[in-house]
């Protein structure tokens, strides 16, 4: 494995991350011994770092890792979790208010079996951008609350997460310095948009630390293609088949290549989360990460995509 530090931190994290939103059944169902099982596996295996939401599976991702991670010494990994985003019963709640953003960490360490949280975040700020207060009630609300936090030894360090790249500079730049440590931005870095690269100057010259994820575009960059909800318009789920297609015809997954181009920009991507609720799955990816990548089999692949490269999407 290779470590980076996100940011100015000091949290050393491995390339490859575990994101544990398939614990909570985001994308199918899950058994959850073979899910605690795929963590043990993550942790034993160098993986350091370990991404949550209350928003997955609706509590139930959190409780699921909860129960693996009482397993796991606390000084083997670095643990993030986020606040903003929820629900339940199926339905979609948004609440980025202070009162709340407190509570839902407090809530957040009973389920996770933890008394500190090395990272917490404002979890997909796109929402509270068309909410009342907008973007600026992040600035002026929901930060300070996990400002207060981290003073008090409750939580490590803050963070921000979206789709939109533009809403995480807006935050970082309407923030007093030193508040925002870390961005979590998912989908533009990887096989069929780079957008995130065009943020990385500004993000580094505020000191803030940036975390990737989704290498396989939620789906788009996989044998077994999108699920029925995923946002993405249909030529590019098209495109991004037919490059599938080619891979397979290569003996070369297009899983392997998308985890591996999205692993090889470190150290200025400190790391770059996954997710499985599969042991054997856990492996394979940390295995694609340490191979040798084929250079020339991404520039096929790209091709393929045409001009559904960069297409965007929004978050849902």
């Amino acid at each position: 494995m290779v470590y980076n530090e996100i940011g100015k931190t000091g949290l050393r994290v491995s390339n490859l991350s575990f994101g544990a939103s398939s614990l909570g059944g985001v994308f199918h169902g899950i058994r959850e011994d073979e899910g605690i099982r795929a963590v043990h596996v993550a942790i034993d295996n160098g993986i350091n770092f370990i991404d949550v939401s209350p928003y997955y599976g609706h509590l139930k991702a959190e409780t699921v890792l909860g129960k693996a991670l009482k397993e796991i010494p606390r000084d083997k990994y670095y643990l993030s979790t986020k606040v903003g985003r929820y629900g339940k019963d199926g339905i979609n709640t948004w609440d980025y208010s202070a009162k709340r953003a407190t509570e839902s960490v407090y809530e957040s360490m009973e389920r996770l079996n933890v008394d500190y949280i090395d990272l917490i975040n404002v979890h997909d700020i796109e929402f509270q951008a068309s909410m009342e207060g907008g973007l600026q009630k992040v600035v002026d609300e929901t930060l300070p609350a996990l400002v207060a936090l981290r003073e008090k030894g409750v939580v490590g360090h803050v963070g921000i997460t979206d789709l939109q790249p533009e809403n995480l500079k807006w935050v970082v730049e309407h923030s007093e310095p030193g508040t925002v440590e870390s961005i979590l931005n998912f989908c533009h870095y990887c096989l069929n948009d780079t957008l995130l690269t065009d943020y990385l100057d500004f993000f580094e010259q505020h000191g803030v630390g940036i975390i990737n994820a989704s290498p396989l575009a939620m789906g788009l960059l996989s044998e077994r293609g999108t699920p029925d909800w995923h946002p993405a318009p249909e030529p590019l789920k098209e495109a991004c088949a037919r490059a599938a297609a080619y891979c397979k015809e290569q003996g070369y997954p297009i899983e392997k290549l998308a985890v591996q181009f999205s692993t090889s920009l470190n150290p200025r991507i400190a790391t770059t989360l996954f997710s499985s609720a599969n042991p054997a799955n856990v492996l394979k990816n940390i295995g694609y990460a340490n191979e040798p990548m084929d250079e020339a089999l991404v520039a096929e692949v790209q091709a393929i995509i045409g001009d559904q490269m960069f297409v965007r999407w929004k978050n849902s």
